[in-house]
């Protein structure tokens, strides 16, 4: 997220779901009266409390811009760093990456989470090295192409790694969006077509201001407008805020997902893939036996990440991290 200079980077704190739908087509929405008003103070709200991180920096480029974005995804910006810092030493290109077994990817992911992502990065490299030279496209349609690309990544690459135009609804905006605009305290579970009309009225004609516009209203929904305990007090637009100026009415739709992981098939699937990536040979299955001691789960697990191409099982009882 560069965005005192283009190319603008741009990432939030947590990031919604890489892969989704194309986005939703429909003639052009025009700008709103209000939206004018909340660009200019959010921008300068933004310019004075922008957080100093490495994928906003100009030398980030495009490929950095991409995999922050795929490592900040349902992520905090505080596990990301370390991991993000060392990826981008060792994989500084999309071919650097491409040359891999996508197994190294998963290796070097570490304890980020959702792992699959890592599958999917490795997957756009190969892409972006095949069909674009190494080089991480410019074009939005190309983008959304690559795979493990959906909606979101390939608007906020477009906006943050390029300076473009597109309406880039992640968590942190589509609440503030909802709070601001909508006057409720959640936006829906999922994203919906009136989210993406709504999106495209408050987006601002001129390129670069869209681009600054798409990284503030982010970093607002990450910093201030938070899901909980929201800082109100330090809001830009608090004075415009409908949901505010309605006294904060409780919310009153479907409730909001909640995370688990103690106890669930997730935490077995970590932990299988932590004994694998620390491994540098392949694994008995007598090894993995000892992780998890409900043998139906972990089989289950287990099983599940063959699947999803997370493990290749080999001959006599072995396993190991996917060498293609």
């Amino acid at each position: 997220m560069t965005v005192p200079t283009l190319p603008p980077h741009s990432s939030p704190t947590v990031r919604a779901s890489a892969t989704g739908s194309r986005p939703e087509a429909g003639p052009e929405v025009s700008a709103s009266p209000l939206g004018e008003t909340l660009h200019a103070q959010v921008i300068t709200w933004f310019d004075d409390n922008a957080r100093d991180l490495p994928w906003r920096r100009p030398d980030a480029g495009p490929w950095g811009v991409m995999v922050s974005e795929f490592m900040l995804q349902q992520t905090p910006v505080s596990r990301v760093l370390p991991v993000y810092e060392q990826w981008l030493a060792r994989w500084p290109r999309p071919a650097d990456l491409a040359k891999e077994a996508p197994g190294e990817a998963v290796r070097a992911w570490g304890r980020l989470g959702y792992p699959r992502r890592a599958l999917r990065l490795h997957g756009a490299a190969l892409a972006i090295t095949e069909r674009h030279g190494g080089d991480v496209p410019t074009d939005h349609g190309q983008l959304l192409a690559l795979p493990g690309i959906g909606e979101y990544t390939a608007a906020a690459v477009a906006s943050f790694a390029y300076g473009q135009r597109h309406a880039v609804l992640d968590t942190n905006v589509r609440r503030v969006f909802a709070r601001a605009v909508t006057g409720v305290q959640y936006p829906p579970n999922a994203t919906t077509a009136a989210e993406r009309r709504l999106a495209r009225t408050l987006l601002p004609e001129d390129e670069r201001t869209a681009a600054r516009w798409a990284a503030a209203s982010m970093e607002l929904g990450a910093l201030v407008c938070t899901a909980k305990n929201e800082s109100c007090q330090h809001c830009p637009i608090a004075g415009h805020c409908a949901w505010r100026l309605a006294g904060k009415p409780e919310h009153d739709g479907p409730p909001r997902r909640g995370q688990t992981y103690a106890g669930t098939d997730r935490q077995v699937r970590g932990k299988l893939l932590a004994v694998l990536r620390e491994a540098h040979a392949p694994v008995p299955q007598a090894v993995l036996d000892r992780v998890w001691h409900e043998p139906v789960q972990r089989a289950r697990a287990l099983d599940g990440l063959v699947a999803d191409g997370l493990v290749e099982p080999l001959p006599g009882g072995l396993y190991r991290l996917p060498l293609s």
